[in-house]
């Protein structure tokens, strides 16, 4: 029970990356490498703050702060210095690490003995992992609250119709390169965020915890959007959360069978791959099923049918 509240927990906490990932990669149809790096700087902040005595919470929303600038010099890059999309996000993400040095003072840094919104005396009755599981539900519903309302402003629907049609965005005077950066910085803030989060509930920081995490955050999207099939924009919001739930249920059953901890890349790489194929598969799937119901009912119209005159 305990493994399963953990996964759920570290589920919720993935979410919120994969909204932020859902963001740039479906709505505005970026393909941002720049979460491989405002993740593990969201984390370093964040720690890095609580252990020089920054509030828990301040930490956390600074955490938000540091990965919006991170998808602020991204998106500045691409729009101004005319970058390409994933080299600006490849150029960004490398001069993270750097950054991350010089924030955290080494590679790592710990949060041993020292106080964070998971540590707090409020949560000393909850049996294990119940905290992670509260406080993601928690920060999961504000951002629920945040995002759908901003999607529904006039900014929101203009960042909505600059990733559907550019072209046609731009006749209706929408100003699209600003919508850009603002979709970075905002996806990128929930990445620092969730990165800030991840950081105090594992009790660490490490210059290392980003990589890989653009397949977390795409698994969340991708199996969400399998799962549930076509919804509205705030049910697809869910659905990320969802998503995200069920690939951590799915890396525990898969480690559960004895699988190495040292495969877990691999592992995830592969659920990723299967569910990517998957619509791919349905459809063919479904087509084939309809070309055997044709077949059978030209069959049966050209068989002779056998009338006896009496």
């Amino acid at each position: 029970m305990s493994l399963l509240t953990s996964a759920i927990g570290q589920g919720l906490l993935y979410g919120i990356l994969g909204i932020g990932l859902f963001l740039s990669f479906r709505i505005l149809r970026f393909p941002d490498m720049t979460i491989e790096g405002s993740f593990p700087l969201g984390a370093a902040v964040c720690v890095t703050a609580i252990v020089n005595g920054v509030p828990p919470i301040v930490a956390t929303l600074l955490a938000f702060v540091a990965g919006g600038l991170a998808g602020l010099a991204t998106g500045l890059l691409y729009t101004k210095g005319k970058i390409p999309v994933l080299l600006a996000g490849i150029l960004v993400m490398t001069a993270i690490y750097s950054i991350n040095l010089r924030v955290m003072g080494k590679s790592n840094v710990s949060l041993l003995n020292t106080k964070n919104l998971f540590t707090s005396e409020a949560f000393n009755n909850l049996p294990p992992y119940f905290n992670s599981v509260l406080i993601g539900i928690v920060v999961v519903i504000i951002t629920f609250i945040i995002l759908t309302y901003f999607l529904q402003t006039d900014l929101g629907q203009a960042f909505i119709a600059t990733g559907d049609n550019e072209a046609m965005a731009k006749s209706l005077g929408i100003k699209t390169d600003r919508m850009k950066i603002i979709g970075l910085v905002v996806s990128n803030g929930f990445v620092g965020l969730s990165g800030g989060l991840l950081a105090q509930n594992n009790g660490y920081a490490d210059v290392n915890m980003g990589l890989g995490v653009i397949v977390i955050g795409l698994a969340a999207v991708v199996i969400g959007e399998v799962v549930y099939g076509e919804l509205t924009m705030s049910q697809r919001l869910i659905a990320v959360i969802f998503g995200s739930i069920l690939y951590r249920i799915v890396i525990l059953l898969v480690l559960q069978l004895g699988f190495n901890t040292n495969d877990l890349k691999l592992i995830s790489a592969i659920i990723l791959a299967l569910a990517l194929m998957l619509p791919a598969l349905k459809e063919k799937l479904n087509l084939s099923q309809v070309l055997k119901r044709g077949v059978s009912t030209h069959e049966t119209a050209q068989k002779p049918t056998n009338v006896t005159v009496k």
